[in-house]
């Protein structure tokens, strides 16, 4: 009897490790996303960004200034996964031991690392317009 209810947690053990896998792939694949989306959006916007500084704008300035392109993806991304998490609630439960269908700190966990996810991805961004030599960019155009 113990040995067929350690192949049972065995095999459960490798579903679990496998799903949190592709979880952490996708939370790598949606960062990197993100970074490229703002750098991006960073570089063809640095002729702005150098004359806003060159017109006496702080860096925090600055960094408000790109993180603040983030919340609109930010709030999309987040609507849609509350109502995909909802909508797959009921099968998830049958799925996991312990979890109610609709567990709110486990949606707020979920928010909350999104955010963290997306927050981190926009920092390097925000940080490298922060730092432009405003001399630099009005001559780079």
């Amino acid at each position: 009897m113990e040995g067929q209810k350690a192949q049972a947690l065995i095999e459960n053990q490798w579903l679990a490790w496998l799903s949190a896998a592709f979880g952490v792939l996708a939370l790598a694949l949606a960062a990197t996303g993100l970074f490229g989306l703002l750098s991006y959006h960073v570089a063809s916007r640095t002729s702005e960004i150098g004359l806003r500084m060159a017109l006496g704008a702080e860096r925090g300035a600055i960094h408000a200034l790109v993180l603040r392109q983030i919340l609109p993806v930010m709030a999309v991304g987040m609507a849609a996964g509350l109502a995909l998490a909802l909508a797959m609630a009921r099968l998830l439960a049958s799925m996991i031991f312990g979890v109610s269908v609709y567990d709110p700190r486990l949606l707020a966990a979920s928010a909350l690392v999104l955010v963290a996810t997306a927050l981190g991805a926009a920092w390097l961004p925000a940080r490298k317009a922060a730092s432009i030599d405003p001399l630099a960019a009005l001559r780079h155009d």
